[in-house]
């Protein structure tokens, strides 16, 4: 029921902002969406799982390092959306880039990973307390796999050493296989 009134308010909202009364402008339109947009998401703050995403927003920069293999990468971190997601772009020296998307939702912190092999695995990490060391996401669904035998990232682990140094294991499941690599990285000053 309650996300059935949520609805109805979200399109009303709709409605009002699309529809401004006489000769409104644009501007006006956009100031009511922001107001209405604090009554209607929930506060980041509120999710259990806050902690894990302030922790990931501590690597906000650019970062750089090598693969287990000993290839070179760069890794950047941005905040995107009014602060409500993260934005990682991965640069491996001789393999295509990939994009990873995290945000909040709800309890849980999510990630989207838009993989290089065509497919995007959707991960969540347990909510974590305290001193953060380890924060690991796990498989919750894709979007582009036909066959539970297809290749994809089926879990990543990060574990934070210090303020400017940082690993992340990632696993690739490919049928009954499980490949990890793992990316030692440093903040590039």
């Amino acid at each position: 029921m309650k996300r059935f009134a949520v609805l109805w308010l979200s399109l009303a909202v709709l409605v009002w902002i699309a529809a401004p009364a006489s000769a409104q402008s644009r501007h006006y339109s956009l100031q009511k969406f922001r107001w209405v947009s604090h009554l209607t998401a929930p506060a980041m703050s509120d999710s259990k799982a806050a902690p894990a995403f302030e922790k990931l927003k501590s690597l906000i920069g650019e970062w750089h390092g090598t693969d287990s293999k000993g290839a070179t990468l760069k890794v950047t971190y941005l905040l995107i959306s009014n602060g409500t997601s993260i934005i990682e772009t991965l640069l491996p020296e001789k393999e295509p880039s990939m994009v990873t998307i995290y945000h909040l939702d709800g309890d849980n912190l999510m990630m989207t990973h838009y993989c290089s092999i065509n497919n995007q695995p959707r991960m969540r990490a347990a909510a974590a307390m305290g001193d953060i060391k380890k924060l690991e996401f796990t498989f919750f669904d894709a979007t582009n796999i036909s066959s539970p035998a297809d290749a994809y990232m089926s879990s990543v682990m990060f574990t934070f050493q210090d303020k400017d140094r940082i690993s992340q294991e990632w696993t690739m499941t490919h049928g009954d296989q499980k490949m990890p690599v793992v990316f030692n990285l440093e903040r590039k000053k």
